[in-house]
C-alpha cells in the first residue's frame, strides 16, 4: 500500500512551496488564496544511510528505496467543515491520506498575503484543527444514528462500536482531536473503521525565514509546546531554503547548507519524519540483482513481511534469514556475517525490526 501524507494548511503559509522543493513537481506556487485546488501528488524516495552502503557493499544491478507519497492540499479556510472555500473537495482529500503535515507559518514577509492579516501559528492551527473536528463531529453523528439501532440487537459488536463512537464523540464535542481520546489497543481496527479525520497522527511543520532555519524562532517554540501537549511532533523548515537549495548543482549544495549551518535539507528531515510518523520501520532485501529497502509497519511478523514482496511467500512461508545491518557493516559483507554464526534462522512469530536485512524462504 502506499504511504500517503497530506500537506495541509491555511493558504499562503508555504505549502506549495515545500511542496515542489520536496518533489520537483512543478506544483503552482503564487501569491493568492486557492492556488492549490486539485491535489498535487509527489512520490520521493525516503533518504536511508544504510541503503545507500548496502548498495556500494553489493553493487547490484538494482536499487529500489522505500518511498513515501505526499499530497499537496489546497489551503483550508474558516468554514471549511460548511463547504466555505471548497471545503468540502479539500476535505475529502485530507480523508485518503494516512497522516498529516501541517505546515505552519512562522514568518513575517510584508510581501506574502496571510489570510488573517497577522502571524499568529496557534491561531492558524486553531482553526485547522477545529475545521478537521466539526468535520469529523458531523461525520461521527451519521454514523452513530446508524450504530445505534445495530446496538439495539444482539449483537456485542455493534454495541462495542456505538459505545466506542460516543466516547470518541465526547472528546471532540470539548474541541479536542479524536487521537486525544484514551483508547485500548484492540479498540483500534474499531476506531479506523470510523475515518476520523481527527484520528490521523500530525505533524506540525513550522516554515521559517533562512536567518531561523537552524534554531528556530520565538513562534516555533510556542508551535513545539503545542506539539508536545497533544503528543504530536514538529519540525523546522524553511521553504525558501528548500526552494532555493534544489535550483543549486549538486557540488554547490552542501557548501551551501553549512553557510546556513544546516547538516542536511529539511526536506530530508521532513521525509524521514513523515514515515516515522505512521510508526513504519524498514528492512532490507540485498543481492546482486537488487537492494531494496521494504517499509512496513512497526510490529509486523516476518510471514506479513514476506507477503509485501509477494503473496505466495507469505502463503507458503518457511522461515527467514535475518541479519542485521550493523553486522554486515561492521564485518564487511553478507557471506562474513553467514560465516561469523551471526545470521539467524526465524520463524513465523518473528517480529521484524527496524534495519533487518532478510531472505525469505517459502514453498507454494
Amino acid at each position: 500500500m502506499a504511504l500517503r501524507c497530506g500537506i495541509v494548511g491555511l493558504p499562503n503559509v508555504g505549502k506549495s512551496t515545500i511542496f515542489n522543493a520536496l518533489t520537483s513537481a512543478g506544483a503552482q506556487s503564487a501569491n493568492y488564496p486557492f492556488c492549490t485546488i486539485e491535489p498535487n501528488v509527489g512520490m520521493v524516495s525516503v533518504p536511508d544511510p544504510r541503503l545507500d552502503r548496502l548498495v556500494s557493499m553489493i553493487e547490484p544491478a538494482k536499487i529500489t528505496p522505500a518511498t513515501f507519497e505526499f499530497v499537496d492540499i489546497a489551503g483550508l479556510v474558516e468554514g471549511a467543515s460548511k463547504g466555505e472555500g471548497l471545503g468540502n473537495q479539500f476535505l475529502a482529500h485530507i480523508r485518503e491520506t494516512n497522516a498529516i503535515a501541517h505546515v505552519v507559518r512562522c514568518f513575517e514577509n510584508d510581501d506574502i498575503i496571510h489570510v488573517r492579516g497577522k502571524i499568529d501559528p496557534l491561531s492558524d492551527i486553531g482553526i485547522i484543527n477545529l475545521e478537521l473536528i466539526l468535520a469529523d463531529m458531523d461525520s461521527l453523528e451519521k454514523q452513530l444514528q446508524k450504530l445505534e439501532k445495530k446496538a439495539r440487537g444482539a449483537d456485542p459488536e455493534s454495541k462495542k462500536s456505538y459505545e466506542l463512537a460516543r466516547h470518541i464523540q465526547k472528546t471532540l464535542e470539548q474541541e479536542k482531536p479524536a487521537r486525544a481520546t484514551v483508547l485500548n489497543p484492540e479498540d483500534q481496527a474499531l476506531v479506523a473503521s470510523f475515518g476520523l479525520l481527527t484520528m490521523k497522527p500530525v505533524l506540525y511543520v513550522c516554515n521559517v525565514n533562512e536567518e531561523d532555519a537552524a534554531r528556530g524562532n520565538a513562534e516555533t517554540r510556542r508551535v513545539a509546546d503545542f506539539a508536545r501537549t497533544e503528543g504530536s511532533h514538529h519540525l523546522i523548515i524553511s521553504g525558501k531554503i528548500e526552494e532555493e537549495l534544489i535550483g543549486l548543482p549538486p557540488a554547490d549544495r552542501e557548501p551551501f547548507l553549512e553557510s546556513l549551518s544546516l547538516s542536511e535539507p529539511g526536506l530530508n528531515r521532513l521525509i524521514r519524519s513523515g514515515y516515522a510518523l505512521l510508526d513504519y520501520i524498514t528492512f532490507f532485501t540485498a543481492g546482486e540483482q537488487e537492494v531494496r529497502a521494504w517499509p512496513i509497519a512497526a510490529g509486523t511478523r516476518a510471514p506479513a513481511a514476506a507477503g509485501t514482496i509477494h503473496s505466495d511467500m507469505e502463503r507458503g512461508f518457511i522461515r527467514a534469514e535475518i541479519m542485521t545491518c550493523e553486522d554486515v557493516f561492521s564485518l564487511g559483507s553478507m557471506n562474513r556475517v553467514k560465516e561469523a554464526g551471526r545470521m539467524r534462522l526465524e520463524g513465523k512469530d518473528y517480529v521484524m525490526q527496524d534495519g533487518d536485512v532478510a531472505y525469505f524462504r517459502f514453498n507454494v
